[in-house]
């Protein structure tokens, strides 16, 4: 099974630190859905709030594709919820040209603590049980989000960032819970929006207050004779409670070469990369 998972971020928007092109065209974003179906891919990444991302997808044709996409934050002045939410997976569906969605995550999930979260867990289960989604559950920031979510709201999916630089997600043991709950685990940021693929030649002068991380990050490269996308990739698939692994691209060459070496991973051990500065690992909070 291919573990890897398309998102199209990119095709709605220009996103990402490490994106030089901007938005991908809707021909090279044909192409690339193509590629990687050819390569076994079967999962798709996307948003009501990734611009013209669901355009783009419907426009394309992803009939034989699982679907996730993300529903955005509720408007304080909602009257009803269960219509909004229903009004919002209609509209996905026409731009998506789809009849259903494998998954819904729900981008900010906190408002499920507030005091219309109820009716918000309803209407996400009411579209699961007409058929209309597969599975619900949540986008998360922080797997420590789940520690005020999960006694009340059980998800059937969630994603989460995870790279060899963020590895909250096992140490706070929430990949165990997961796992052992049969929860579908989706990992994105793989490469920290692309940092970490960036060259210390090329880095922004503003990321210099991690300079260990770096040196130490990068010496092992060296020593490894590695390159960067490989070393994050392969400890992606290292992990095999991760069920897909969220991998966004802007061109062929670049999914040709995600397809090329997600089949010679790195097998070798990784040193403990970890970092516990949200201002690095979590690219809201990086220096402007």
């Amino acid at each position: 099974m291919n573990r890897l998972a398309l998102g199209t971020v990119q095709f709605g928007l220009p996103y990402g630190i490490a994106n030089t092109a901007g938005q991908v065209k809707r021909v090279t974003a044909s192409a690339i859905i193509k590629r990687a179906y050819d390569a076994g891919f079967d999962t798709l990444d996307t948003a009501i709030a990734y611009g013209d991302s669901e355009q783009c997808l419907g426009e394309i044709g992803v009939d034989n594709w699982r679907v996730v996409t993300k529903l955005p934050e509720v408007p304080i002045d909602c009257a009803n919820i269960l219509h909004w939410v229903e009004e919002q997976i209609q509209g996905s569906l026409r731009r998506l040209r789809l009849k259903s969605l494998a998954g819904l995550l729900l981008h900010r999930p906190g408002q499920l603590l507030e005091e219309r979260g109820d009716d918000l867990w309803i209407a996400l289960h009411q579209l699961k049980c007409d058929g209309i989604v597969e599975k619900v559950g949540f986008s998360i920031y922080a797997p420590e989000e789940l520690d005020t979510l999960w006694d009340s709201f059980s998800p059937d999916l969630v994603q989460v960032p995870y790279n060899i630089f963020d590895r909250r997600l096992e140490t706070t043991g929430w990949l165990d819970r997961l796992y052992n709950s049969a929860v579908e685990v989706h990992v994105r940021s793989i490469f920290l929006q692309g940092l970490l693929l960036i060259d210390e030649s090329i880095r922004s002068a503003k990321f210099n207050r991690w300079k260990e991380v770096w040196n130490k990050w990068e010496e092992w490269l060296r020593y490894k004779d590695l390159n960067p996308l490989l070393a994050c990739l392969s400890y992606a698939l290292s992990e095999q409670r991760i069920d897909r692994i969220v991998v966004g691209v802007e061109s062929v060459e670049q999914i040709n070469e995600l397809i090329v070496l997600k089949d010679c991973p790195y097998t070798g051990s990784f040193p403990d990369f970890k970092v516990n500065d949200l201002d690095l690992l979590n690219p809201s909070r990086w220096p402007k």
